[in-house]
């Protein structure tokens, strides 16, 4: 991290945070999530938060783009894929507002993979790489989704994704405007930890899921694009066993349910902030191995978690059967 970006960062993280304290009431006056039987949370709480760091990111990376004295030709694709996924981010807000059908956020969310995908430096378009474009697609969509269907505790999503971020921006010296996303999640985790204040809606979540799709498809080599996406485990494993259980027992997948194993933790007791709490440290640990120790670390710890995974959805949650059936 230069020393611009660490000013970028203390800079955001202070501005983010008295941001949310003005915007906070606006959204409770017009955008409220009430609780229903699949929600997590008990008290109607505003939503639609993440609209003020998507804001703070774009800015950034637009004036590191048209500046005087532009950031370094190397990292110009990196910054235009931000951009390229703002439009994903305000269909989420309005879905956050009007509860958009499913297949169209999809559709919104196949053209802006295929944009990220040809602008990876791992990817030459052509007829020999379509099947692995094929596959690309299916993936930083699902990247995008499993994201969105992590966030439903508070600290959860937010607290992950502040230290996968920091984690890629690291590995692969990335510019300020990243280091400003990364003060801004930093500046709205004390207001979405629990009992949290604002959640960060779909506008958030779906834009930090393609964040991260962007960090993986910009690594140096395929190995490093995999430890990386590896670092997720806590977070993207949970949702891919999730959406696998529930297809083997005939539920639709884009329903919404209290079957992730964080929701079983808490429906068994564990609290908001003890569970999220479990899966950042979790998540740290990956990264700790991904920046000190590469691929062969990561994989062995990420094998080891989901046992311990594993473990904590025989041993302690609430059973997939019964909270199935609730």
């Amino acid at each position: 991290m230069t020393l611009f970006s660490f000013l970028a960062f203390v800079l955001v993280v202070v501005s983010s945070w008295s941001l949310f304290k003005l915007f906070i009431p606006l959204l409770r006056s017009r955008l409220l999530n009430y609780p229903n039987a699949r929600s997590s949370h008990c008290f109607p709480t505003p939503r639609g938060g993440g609209v003020v760091f998507v804001a703070v990111a774009s800015f950034s990376c637009g004036f590191a783009l048209f500046a005087s004295n532009p950031i370094a030709l190397s990292s110009h694709s990196l910054i235009l894929s931000f951009l390229l996924i703002v439009p994903l981010a305000c269909v989420g807000f309005l879905d956050d507002f009007l509860d958009l059908p499913a297949s169209w956020r999809y559709i919104v969310q196949l053209v802006t993979a295929l944009f990220l995908i040809l602008l990876s430096p791992l990817i030459s378009p052509s007829l020999v790489f379509l099947p692995a474009i094929l596959f690309l697609l299916i993936a930083v969509t699902a990247v995008i989704n499993f994201t969105n269907f992590m966030d439903g505790l508070d600290g959860l999503v937010s607290g992950c994704m502040s230290v996968l971020i920091t984690a890629a921006a690291i590995q692969l010296h990335a510019p300020w405007p990243v280091w400003a996303l990364v003060g801004a999640l930093v500046g709205f985790l004390p207001w979405n930890w629990s009992p949290a204040n604002v959640f960060m809606g779909d506008v958030g979540s779906t834009y930090l899921g393609a964040v991260f799709a962007i960090f993986v498809l910009h690594s140096s080599t395929w190995s490093e694009a995999l430890a990386l996406l590896l670092v997720a485990t806590p977070l993207l494993g949970d949702a891919f066993f999730c959406v696998q259980r529930r297809l083997m027992a005939g539920q639709r997948v884009f329903q919404a349910h209290r079957l992730h194993l964080f929701q079983r933790l808490n429906q068994a007791g564990l609290t908001h902030a003890r569970v999220s709490s479990l899966y950042i440290f979790a998540t740290a640990l990956l990264a700790i191995a991904f920046l000190f120790g590469g691929l062969p670390w990561v994989i062995t710890l990420a094998a080891l978690e989901l046992f311990i995974g594993f473990w904590l959805d025989q041993k302690v949650a609430i059973p997939f059967t019964e909270a199935s059936s609730n």
